[in-house]
């Protein structure tokens, strides 16, 4: 895994690798896919590998360590694989992630809409039953990669029940569908990964179904399980880290080796438990609360990293590629971190699910 990641990355600029799995490059993705390192624990006969949860993770940690451009796979193996293997139909599988696999068919997720932010049981998006399909009228908001991908898994809300998570299915999307608008998003560092997708009466096929209807939200809690406690949750800001030990290396003050030494005992903590969750999935459970425990330490250890590496080394942040890798990694960084509690659910709503995990609420 290494070695090929040696040669593919090679001349490969700090500040591309400081954004690892929001880089899309899908010639590295079928590269990644001929490898056999995309689908590893599912089934062969929906074109995976049969793989352990173990060896995956191996494969996942060493490419974010690298700082490898994984965002064209990264959701369909990640996430919309897993929830098709778990709730979707036969055909749905054959159809899909045999392609996912051959890093032929590109996801996103479409959960959060304008004014709902993390609060996914307030959702508006509705699609109702016709002759033809569903009927689909709505907006998702900050949808990664809509703009390059093949399919959304969406949550929309099929029927109007009394409880708020009530009512909720999934749908399985192709974002060709006349009636599809998506329009990128311009972030704080010039990119584009974020979209907002609208529909105007698009119709979906009849088996756009993902699992049952009115079952959304336990089947969106379970594919928030995955989102939440993979290893990117640590080590979106590794190859920052990286470049502070190199550029330390001569630095034997104690300041210093306090400073990245607790970082290093963090990172080596939330690994350890990140591992743990993968062998919860691993044993088909649920580990809802353990992977908001995980996501939430993992924010906070990856917004701190870049006010800590700037305390040690006084320099600026850039992004125009003229700099040294420390402070490319860093520019990107820097405006990128802010977005790390937001994104699969905010600090606020983890908190919540773990208070009430632990019975507290």
């Amino acid at each position: 895994m290494r070695a090929f990641l040696v040669e593919e990355l090679a001349g490969f600029p700090a500040r591309k690798r400081a954004y690892t799995w929001t880089g899309w490059d899908a010639a590295f993705t079928r590269k990644v896919a001929a490898r056999g390192w995309i689908g590893m624990t599912w089934p062969r006969r929906w074109g995976g590998h049969e793989r352990s949860s173990l060896e995956r993770y191996v494969v996942l940690e060493e490419m974010l360590a690298a700082g490898a451009p994984v965002a064209a796979h990264w959701i369909g193996d990640r996430q919309s694989g897993p929830l098709l293997l778990r709730y979707g139909t036969d055909a749905q599988r054959a159809a899909i992630l045999p392609r996912i696999c051959r890093g032929e068919a590109f996801f996103c997720i479409g959960m959060s809409e304008p004014d709902s932010g993390s609060d996914l049981a307030s959702i508006r998006t509705r699609a109702e039953r016709v002759d033809d399909g569903w009927r689909v009228s709505g907006t998702k908001l900050w949808t990664t990669g809509a703009h390059h991908c093949d399919y959304m898994i969406t949550l929309v809300r099929t029927s109007q029940e009394t409880s708020r998570h009530a009512g909720l299915s999934q749908l399985l999307v192709p974002l060709a569908t006349p009636g599809i608008t998506i329009r990128p998003i311009r972030d704080l560092s010039g990119n584009e990964h974020f979209c907002e997708v609208t529909f105007e009466d698009a119709i979906v096929p009849a088996d756009a179904l993902v699992g049952e209807a009115g079952n959304g939200w336990a089947q969106v809690m379970a594919e928030l399980a995955y989102e939440r406690s993979g290893p990117e949750r640590y080590l979106s800001c590794h190859p920052l880290l990286t470049e502070l030990v190199s550029a330390c290396r001569d630095d034997t003050g104690g300041r210093t080796r306090i400073a990245i030494g607790r970082q290093v005992a963090h990172l080596a903590t939330l690994r350890a438990m990140s591992i743990a969750v993968a062998s919860l999935l691993d044993a088909k459970e649920n580990p809802a609360l353990e992977a908001a425990v995980v996501k939430d330490l993992g924010a906070v250890f990856e917004q701190d990293l870049p006010g800590i590496a700037q305390g040690l080394i006084a320099r600026e942040p850039r992004t125009d590629g003229t700099a040294d890798g420390f402070a490319q990694a860093l520019g990107e960084l820097v405006q990128n971190a802010p977005s790390f509690s937001l994104r699969g659910g905010t600090r606020e709503i983890l908190r919540g699910i773990i208070a009430r995990g632990l019975g507290l609420r």
